[in-house]
């Protein structure tokens, strides 16, 4: 009789409880799954490429702060990894304490850096002289509470006090309340997975020059077969000032004619570029094509180039 199958192992900024869990929890892949929190996305990644772990769910952008620059730049320096799905969770923070802890007894607030930013605006409002104390996750932040005192409160995720004997000081600290962060699974480099007509792909650039107009080239790659670009962003290359990769989010599939010519057209215009995956959208929303950009558009002007080079165009 054969030993029943281990169950998949997916890592995940951690503890139990971040929004990062939620994410994770929310992808088809957590049921039946092992779930392995880590402290940060290098150690995520690790797990990935070294097999500790089937796949990672990480943070790569959101609404307020933009692209997660961790994340971005491990994608583009890190071989061997493929986006194989997205996750969308709203963002809204709660201000806790332990027990007994009034808000006019606050003096040093944990967070992590990313959710203390997006609560600044409370913060200087209530609490003008705080201190901030960083922390590598924002239910790490509370925790932290319980086992030393070294902050007065955390900023944590709705729902904290259900993990850990916590009290809620304050509620719906977050600057913006439409604030949404986009998680991404990654898993390693293997074949791409077939197209939904809901999907996105993402890639990253680097301009093969700084010379005038580049940018403008690059960016007709997309602009001349209607691709839409959903996500244009840059982050510093980081072997000299002034040199700039691209992190692209397109929508459509690379299985998709005009987004696997435009990539094409990409990869003559530019050696330096790293496709990172084509997966279905978190929103399942399809995407509208134009009529002179459907496959058929395509797959008939090859064929009409075919028939010149083989002469049978002139045939009847």
């Amino acid at each position: 009789m054969a030993a029943p199958e281990s169950p998949a192992v997916y890592s995940y900024l951690g503890p139990v409880g971040t929004f990062t869990w939620t994410a994770l929890m929310q992808s088809p892949v957590s049921e039946g799954a092992e779930l392995r929190d880590v402290n940060n996305v290098g150690e995520a990644i690790d797990d990935v490429l070294s097999g500790r772990s089937r796949g990672a769910m990480i943070a790569i952008e959101n609404s307020v702060e933009g692209g997660v620059s961790a994340t971005q730049d491990a994608l583009a320096t890190i071989p061997g990894l493929r986006i194989v799905g997205e996750e969308l969770v709203p963002v809204d923070f709660v201000l806790v304490a332990r027990p007994g802890t009034r808000l006019e007894d606050v003096r040093t607030v944990t967070a992590h850096p990313v959710a203390y930013a997006q609560c600044r605006l409370w913060l200087d409002a209530e609490l003008p002289s705080h201190g901030h104390l960083p922390a590598t996750s924002n239910v790490a932040a509370a925790a932290s509470l319980l086992e030393r005192d070294l902050a007065d409160a955390a900023i944590a995720p709705p729902g904290i006090t259900e993990h850990y004997e916590l009290e809620v000081l304050a509620e719906h600290i977050g600057d913006n309340p439409n604030a949404v962060t986009r998680f991404v699974l990654v898993e390693r480099e293997g074949a791409v997975p077939e197209r939904t007509g809901a999907d996105k792909t993402s890639v990253i650039v680097e301009l093969p020059s700084e010379a005038p107009g580049s940018l403008l080239e690059m960016l007709e790659q997309f602009a001349t077969r209607g691709v839409n670009m959903s996500l244009l962003e840059s982050r510093p290359i980081g072997d000299a000032l002034g040199r700039y990769r691209f992190v692209i989010d397109l929508d459509g599939h690379v299985r998709d004619e005009r987004v696997a010519d435009a990539l094409l057209g990409l990869k003559r215009f530019s050696p330096g570029v790293t496709f990172l995956g084509s997966y279905p959208r978190a929103d399942r929303e399809p995407v509208v094509v134009d009529d002179r950009y459907r496959d058929e558009v395509f797959i008939d002007a090859r064929d009409w180039l075919r028939e010149l080079l083989s002469g049978e165009a002139g045939r009847a």
